[in-house]
């Protein structure tokens, strides 16, 4: 199939475009991505459309957000095959910067958002949501959209997301897309690619966990005993490491001894290689 996605790749072009539709008239949503698309993004680009008139989507693939030891050279990238999957979703514009354009020479600035990075995935890659949150700074700042659409797997991403619009006054409406998963109950992740086939069997600890312990503290399980036997179902199906498996607010983050309204089960976990994340509201 041919990419027909028109592309764009200053923050230059892409505010002129997007302000050329607000000025006839249409609400833009925007989408921002890392690329590898499966499923779940398009279900963000599906969610857009339903909230305004035309969806940009942007692929950038943010160094700024690995840590030394991660997977920044190997992230699977496909702009092309990308493009043609957006096209089909119904998007209508790619923003597609390189390196040089987002961080020139120079840069200097970096966006934190106080306490929120510090816990769950913070813990254990330091730096990593300064760089997610510089990097959303400046894809909202050129898009300029009326809404965005971050997925919910990444719910800690999506609670500082939406801290820093407020706090900034962004002005674009912060939007969460329900967590996509395969019939067989794994949330889609680009990084379900590295998996081998066993590790892919075994990494449905995470939502199963997930489930049995839910049920566990909603059947009236004290919290502290519900989470240890979540954490003992996923550390039985050969994860390497168990980051977290916690019961937090869903706004604050904040651990949780006892059920509350607004609360999420969050959980993380190393299997082969690769580091997989997954959560599920309470109720």
């Amino acid at each position: 199939m041919t990419n027909t996605l028109p592309t764009l790749r200053t923050p230059a072009e892409l505010r002129a475009q997007v302000r050329a539709w607000q000025a006839a008239g249409k609400r833009v949503a925007f989408v921002p991505t890392m690329g590898a698309l499966h499923a779940g993004h398009l279900a963000l680009v599906t969610k857009g459309l339903t909230l305004a008139d035309v969806v940009v989507a942007s692929i950038f693939v943010n160094p700024k957000q690995f840590g030394p030891n991660e997977d920044l050279a190997r992230y699977p990238r496909d702009e092309a095959g990308d493009a043609v999957k957006l096209a089909g979703a119904g998007c209508s514009l790619l923003y597609a910067p390189d390196v040089a354009t987002m961080y020139p020479p120079g840069f200097a600035s970096f966006v934190r958002v106080g306490g929120l990075p510090d816990l769950l995935c913070g813990r254990v890659r330091p730096g990593h949501f300064d760089g997610v949150a510089t990097v959303v700074a400046k894809l909202l700042s050129a898009a300029q959209a009326d809404a965005a659409v971050f997925g919910e797997k990444d719910w800690q991403q999506l609670a500082i997301v939406k801290r820093m619009a407020a706090d900034l006054d962004i002005g674009t409406e912060i939007h969460g897309c329900a967590i996509v998963r395969d019939d067989d109950g794994l949330a889609l992740s680009s990084r379900n690619a590295y998996l081998s086939a066993d590790e892919r069997s075994r990494a449905l600890a995470l939502p199963q966990a997930l489930q049995a312990t839910r049920a566990a503290i909603l059947g009236g399980m004290p919290v502290a005993a519900a989470l240890a036997a979540g954490e003992r179902t996923v550390k039985s199906a050969g994860f390497v490491r168990l980051d977290y498996l916690e019961l937090v607010d869903g706004e604050t983050l904040h651990s949780l001894g006892t059920p509350a309204p607004g609360a999420r089960l969050m959980v993380a976990g190393v299997i082969g290689t690769t580091r997989l994340i997954d959560n599920i509201a309470l109720h």
